[in-house]
């Protein structure tokens, strides 16, 4: 499994302000699954993403990432196991403004340690798969949103992940755009990439594979078809 979550807890405050955000959750994605967790405001789908992403610690429970319990790990372990394992995007594309969409996807590979031609030419290929061969120097201000968040989906899988995580990734993006990001995503999910995306748009859903349901910090359906949706939602 990529994530096998058990009994995972997550607790903010004590006494009378206790919000107990995620209640023993139990819960796996295996290898090249498309996966969208979903949830009304408040269920526990962002606590549940930061945790699976190595952001936030559980406050009891283990976490299995790649086959590794990372619950406990220390800040420079997860650092390492968020280099190397996990890619990120997010609704907006925290491209760092001064740089090129090339040199902005070379980050990653920067604080790894990897030589330089290494990382251009895996940053070349990373936008290469996102259909921003032509837009290598571009720098963000001369980029569409759509674009924008190309070039971080780039970022995102230049160390080639075991798993990517993308939080409300078409948040910021008009219809036609949202289509070509899930487009991308679609054909990474293909190639092998095993794929969980937090979204509260049940159009976004329905392009994966799989949508789990959170309410009240606990799963309520693990294995929802995104066609059965509507009934859920209006139900």
């Amino acid at each position: 499994m990529i994530i096998n979550l058990e009994n995972i807890t997550k607790i903010y405050g004590s006494g009378e302000t206790t919000v107990h955000a995620l209640a023993g959750v139990n819960l796996t994605v295996a290898p090249g699954e498309y996966c969208a967790i979903m949830g009304a405001s408040g269920s526990g789908k962002s606590t549940m993403m930061n945790v699976i992403g190595c952001l936030d610690r559980p406050t009891d429970g283990s976490y299995y990432l790649d086959g590794v319990d990372v619950a406990h790990l220390g800040s420079e372990d997860l650092a390492y196991i968020r280099n190397r394992k996990l890619g990120f995007i997010f609704q907006q594309f925290h491209l760092l403004p001064q740089l090129t969409a090339l040199e902005n996807v070379m980050l990653p590979m920067l604080y790894a340690g990897i030589p330089p031609q290494e990382r251009r030419d895996s940053a070349t290929e990373a936008l290469m798969r996102v259909g921003l061969e032509k837009r290598l120097h571009n720098k963000p201000h001369q980029l569409s949103g759509g674009q924008q968040q190309r070039v971080a989906i780039a970022r995102a899988i230049v160390n080639n992940p075991v798993l990517l995580l993308a939080d409300e990734p078409t948040g910021a993006l008009d219809s036609h755009t949202t289509k070509e990001i899930l487009h991308i995503f679609t054909k990474l999910n293909a190639s092998g990439m095993t794929v969980v995306m937090v979204t509260h748009e049940s159009e976004v859903a329905r392009c994966t594979r799989r949508v789990i349901w959170f309410k009240d910090g606990q799963v309520i359906h693990p294995y929802l078809v995104p066609e059965n949706l509507s009934h859920l939602i209006t139900g």
